[in-house]
């Protein structure tokens, strides 16, 4: 009998390691962590890397530094609006600099004037004289022994510290020896790639830059091969669905195009075609439509459920937001009673009471709705359709495509359509969406205002936030994108828990200044994207979780703070976030490097609106230099790998798993059976549900 000890330990729970109890392991559960497994691939966002102190002198915009001084004075504390601003200066000896902490009071009572500190944090000029902000504080003898390491930093939720998850990573790692590796020897050979628990090691605790970019070289692969092997088992599984619900195409169809304010586009009348074809073909429909923030795919998911209901059929549209959920159904409904369509739609999300939810679920299953808008509740096992027809899924990177097939499981055999507003080169969008066919909506609608940019430096801000006033001030709204959540994930980057109270410090009294990150429950993101939707705030600071967000047509500027360590698709995805409504818009694209290089980089973005060009040009531009920058929270976030900066190790794992089912099709060969295990138990999710 196998030896089932190694599984075992693996799949205990994380309370099961030293130091682990029953709240800490609540906290790694809302992050996605309840074994000892899925902790050693809970990896680390950034690193910190502490280099020796240096002088003020030495001192760089936007950088971060250590410096050995004195405090010349208690920092004294005072007040603005809702915030504690603690502020003093220091001595590196010879020059003087700035401190400033926001809302940590006590730090006043543990600071003292001439004792020596070493004060790590990022600086700006200030006037003519140096800021630090919110710098960490160290004694001389604890800042020695951290130099010349490289620390972990973990994603975070409230609660949980980062030295809490580096001591539970350390316990954990004493387990990865019993990890067995999936990935066939030959495949690990061919490419030179690291063996796993030597991968894990390193990559929690890497000895330099060159062995942390081996081991995440070595993760990557496996991110790609298992995702790639999980499409094709699906690709596998649709060509064997010979037969589907024929649909026609029917008058009340063309009747609605006709009647629109607007013509189609002539992409959208291509796409259209080849939707109506899978429809009426006798197949099954397997398809993606790809296309540019506005380009109108909506419109198109509309007919395309206009025909599945006057087929007798129901549809369902799924959005990745209770949000966007909403601002879908509204729209439907508004159509609905606009142009006297067919349809009888409910709303289907986490908000509905449960009185509202029983009734859902009774006219569902009845067939009384014929089209069902919600979030990821639309698979819950007690969503019981009467003839499902139609399942689409919008932002399709959002969701898992195990989450896809299950809900068009709950048909039979409905036609699966799946929509997606991220630019992705085509030749990447094959082998990602291996198992649809990919259509392109690369035109948009006449008569848009173009969005105006600019490209500026960080001594631009005062300018963009007076700006921002001023558009507040006329009714306007703004947004302002940070990449990181808190202090000191990554060094010379904005965060929005700081960039909220320094930018509701420089802003009338009059505008209102809110924040949105990835960090704050599914509730608490929703009420401050429907309050920014509603106009109850003028400013949204927020992380790139806002890129999938909720059509605000008054919002008119968008502001993105370290342009520079985002990729140039992501950056054309967040833009496509303002140009919505009748006003003019704006984006401010503000650079923090020095790199000549970064600027020449993104002066594409002011060229251009088509997202395609500009991620074709991301794909030859992305460099391993951008990795563990900022993750690609739209663009299948997977946690090693980055579509852009490793398109080449996806087509090594595509050329494999192509090899391996033409050999084996079914993976039912006795030396596939970890490939057909990691698969069937998901034990490398897929990146989308994470």
């Amino acid at each position: 009998m196998a030896d089932r000890r190694p599984q075992a330990e693996l799949s205990a729970p994380v309370t099961d390691l030293k130091g682990i109890g029953e709240k800490t392991g609540k906290l790694f559960a809302s992050c996605g962590v309840r074994t000892v497994e899925e902790l050693l691939h809970y990896y680390p966002r950034a690193y910190d890397s502490y280099a020796a102190p240096c002088f003020v002198r030495d001192f760089r915009e936007g950088g971060r530094f250590a410096v050995s001084c004195r405090l010349l004075r208690v920092p004294s504390l005072t007040h603005a609006r809702r915030y504690a601003i603690l502020s003093g200066e220091a001595t590196d000896g010879t020059d003087v600099f700035r401190v400033q902490w926001f809302n940590q009071p006590y730090l006043k009572n543990t600071l003292y004037a001439g004792r020596e500190y070493v004060l790590r944090g990022y600086v700006k000029k200030k006037g003519r004289s140096w800021l630090m902000e919110q710098p960490g504080i160290h004694t001389p003898e604890d800042y020695a022994l951290l130099r010349g390491s490289l620390l972990p930093r973990y994603p975070l939720v409230k609660g949980l510290k980062n030295a809490t998850v580096i001591k539970a990573m350390h316990a954990a790692l004493e387990r990865v020896s019993l990890l067995d590796d999936p990935v066939p020897e030959r495949i690990v050979g061919a490419h030179d790639l690291m063996p796993l628990s030597e991968a894990l090691r390193i990559l929690h605790f890497p000895s330099d830059d060159e062995a942390q970019a081996r081991a995440r070289r070595r993760l990557a692969f496996d991110e790609f091969f298992f995702f790639l092997l999980g499409i094709r088992s699906l690709k596998a599984a649709a060509a064997a669905e010979e037969d589907g619900i024929r649909m026609e195409r029917t008058d009340p169809v063309d009747s609605f195009l006709g009647r629109l304010p607007f013509p189609l586009t002539g992409a959208q009348k291509r796409v259209l075609a080849e939707i109506t074809a899978d429809m009426t073909g006798g197949g099954v429909m397997h398809r993606l439509v790809q296309g540019d923030v506005g380009s109108g795919k909506t419109i198109l998911a509309l007919i395309a459920m206009l025909i599945a209901v006057e087929n007798g059929h129901q549809a369902a549209l799924m959005a990745p937001t209770q949000v966007l959920a909403a601002q879908h159904y509204e729209t439907f409904a508004r159509m609905t009673e606009q142009y006297d369509l067919p349809f009888r739609p409910v709303l289907l999300s986490g908000t509905c009471s449960a009185g509202e939810r029983r009734q859902a679920l009774s006219r569902i299953a009845s067939g009384n709705v014929n089209c069902v808008i919600g979030t990821n509740a639309l698979m819950q096992d007690a969503v019981q359709y009467r003839s499902l027809g139609l399942v689409i899924t919008d932002e399709q990177h959002r969701f898992g495509v195990r989450q896809r097939e299950y809900l068009a499981r709950k048909g039979e055999k409905p036609h699966v359509l799946v929509m997606s507003a991220t630019p992705i080169p085509r030749t990447l969008a094959m082998i990602l969406y291996g198992d649809l066919q990919v259509s392109l909506v690369d035109e948009l609608p006449a008569g848009r205002k173009k969005i105006k940019n600019a490209l500026v430096g960080p001594e631009y801000r005062p300018k963009a936030w007076a700006f921002i006033a001023k558009q507040a001030a006329a009714g306007r709204q703004a947004y302002v994108i940070c990449p990181m959540i808190e202090e000191g994930e990554l060094a010379g980057a904005e965060n929005v828990l700081d960039y909220a109270v320094k930018l509701s410090e420089a802003m009338p009294e009059s505008v209102r200044v809110d924040i949105l990150h990835g960090q704050m429950r599914a509730e608490d993101k929703d009420r401050a994207m429907e309050r920014f939707a509603r106009h109850e705030t003028d400013v949204l600071v927020s992380t790139t979780v806002v890129e999938v967000g909720v059509n605000v047509p008054n919002a008119t500027v968008m502001m993105i703070e370290n342009a520079e360590r985002f990729g140039i698709a992501q950056l054309h995805q967040l833009r496509g976030r303002v140009g919505r409504g009748e006003e003019q818009s704006y984006c401010i694209f503000v650079n923090t490097s020095e790199a000549e290089e970064a600027g020449k980089r993104m002066e594409i973005l002011t060229k251009t609106n088509d997202g395609f060009r500009i991620a074709d040009e991301d794909l030859k531009q992305r460099g391993p230099g951008d990795l563990f920058g900022v993750r690609q929270s739209g663009e299948l976030a997977f946690r090693a790998a980055d579509i852009y900066a490793d398109a080449d190790l996806l087509r090594l794992a595509s050329a494999d798993v192509d090899a391996i089912f033409a050999e084996d099709p079914s993976l039912s060969a006795d030396r596939h059976a970890p490939l057909r295990e990691a698969v069937e138990k998901c034990a490398f999710p897929d990146p989308a549900t994470l």
